[in-house]
């Protein structure tokens, strides 16, 4: 064994350690905990923002990406607001100890299936360091310790981030070791963690499809696979077309470097003509550039669209941009939308735009995704939105959750039986 697993697994001991000490918790020793925990964010956030102007000015310094940038960088606002996303999760109710079925056995016995913590969570993820505190959070509330694996882009801020969550819960009655940074920055400490079976109980990649596939490839811990969104916005024949333009350009533009924010728009032939020129033009105002097929682009060219047009290629069906980027396709009929999605989802969200009932019940039916919207952006699809607090993730798979994971999504169950006495 290397030095670096013997580090990292030493760090997973002592996180299976403190679940065990956290697992039986009040709600009323978490959610002080969690107080304390935001207040200290927002008290040391001068140290945190330091810290990360230095991954910004790194990250600069090697060309990443515009959205990349945007998602490592934390303002004190964006402090403030992940503060106040804690004190959110201390509002919702506990799940922990809640009976989900259970009653009096014909031979007397008292059966109850009870939600209980998963254990020792691993969370790998990208430049994001806001998952650093809902994890954490998440974790805590649902009474999970949290081993937090950062990129090596975000390792400043991570590392600040942790020292403040672990110096808030001091004295609170939550084990400072349930929330921990992985040691090491290279590839092998979070492929040591990959390998921590028996000390990690399940592991949540949180990224782009590269990372959540090496991370399913590698790992002999359990893996609950989350994030990758290339998610479709499908305009019908039957659309109100003013709600189209607006639903279009929000699930694109809103915010374009996040899992929920459409990549992919197909608009049904029938109203092509009327609605391309309007929603191109929604779109060259917000700064999106339009990846178009043959008559998107025709129609671009005939109406002297302010948009800036280029040809879609096969590949472009298949880009999760995370970018002012949008590829946008003319459909022959709604099974052909279906089709399409069927090929390119990861099967995060989709959405229509209809006024046809019929139509609305046909797509949702045969669209095989985590979340379906209807005359919604597909800008919906988070916990906060659902009214679960902030979420650790959306799983695209469907086993053991799906969709935006808040607290309930962090606990397993396990039943307890009462007897007086019972033999077989």
């Amino acid at each position: 064994m290397s030095d670096i697993e013997r580090e990292v697994h030493a760090v997973a001991a002592r996180a299976k350690d403190a679940a065990a000490d956290l697992a039986p918790l009040s709600r009323a020793v978490k959610d002080a905990a969690l107080l304390a925990v935001a207040d200290n964010l927002v008290k040391r956030a001068d140290e945190i923002t330091a810290a990360n102007a230095e991954d910004v000015e790194r990250a600069r310094a090697e060309g990443t990406t515009p959205a990349m940038i945007d998602r490592l960088t934390l303002t004190p606002q964006r402090v403030e607001a992940i503060a106040d996303a804690v004190r959110e999760i201390v509002e919702l109710p506990d799940p922990v100890g809640e009976s989900v079925r259970g009653g009096v056995l014909p031979n007397g016995l008292d059966l109850r299936q009870i939600r209980v913590p998963l254990g020792v969570i691993g969370i790998i993820y990208e430049g994001r360091p806001n998952v650093t505190v809902d994890a954490a959070a998440l974790c805590l509330k649902s009474g999970n310790a949290v081993l937090l694996r950062g990129s090596s882009s975000a390792y400043a801020s991570n590392s600040a981030i942790v020292a403040v969550l672990r110096e808030a819960l001091e004295g609170t009655g939550v084990p400072v070791d349930a929330v921990q940074l992985v040691p090491g920055r290279a590839r092998e400490s979070a492929t040591a963690l990959m390998r921590a079976r028996g000390l990690v109980d399940v592991l949540i990649p949180r990224g782009g499809k590269t990372l959540i596939q090496s991370v399913v490839r590698d790992s002999t811990v359990p893996v609950i696979e989350t994030g990758e969104g290339l998610c479709h916005v499908y305009v019908d024949a039957d659309a109100d077309l003013d709600k189209a333009v607006a639903i279009a350009t929000n699930s694109k533009a809103q915010r374009c470097s996040v899992c929920n924010s459409a990549e992919t728009l197909l608009v049904h032939a029938d109203v092509a003509e009327a609605f391309l020129p309007r929603v191109l033009a929604s779109l060259a105002e917000a700064g999106v550039t339009v990846h178009g097929d043959d008559r998107v682009r025709s129609v671009a060219a005939v109406h002297g669209s302010p948009a800036t047009v280029v040809e879609a290629t096969e590949e472009d069906w298949a880009t999760e941009y995370l970018s002012m980027d949008l590829a946008v396709r003319v459909v022959p009929t709604i099974d052909d939308a279906l089709a399409h999605i069927r090929r390119y989802s990861t099967q995060h969200t989709e959405a229509i735009v209809t006024d046809s009932l019929r139509e609305s019940r046909y797509f949702v039916s045969r669209v095989d995704s985590a979340a379906v919207m209807v005359n919604a952006s597909t800008r919906f699809t988070d916990g906060g939105e659902f009214g679960f607090g902030a979420e650790i993730g959306i799983s695209t798979q469907k086993l053991h959750a799906r969709g935006p994971m808040g607290l309930i999504e962090m606990t397993s169950t396990k039943y307890v039986v009462t007897g007086d006495g019972h033999l077989k």
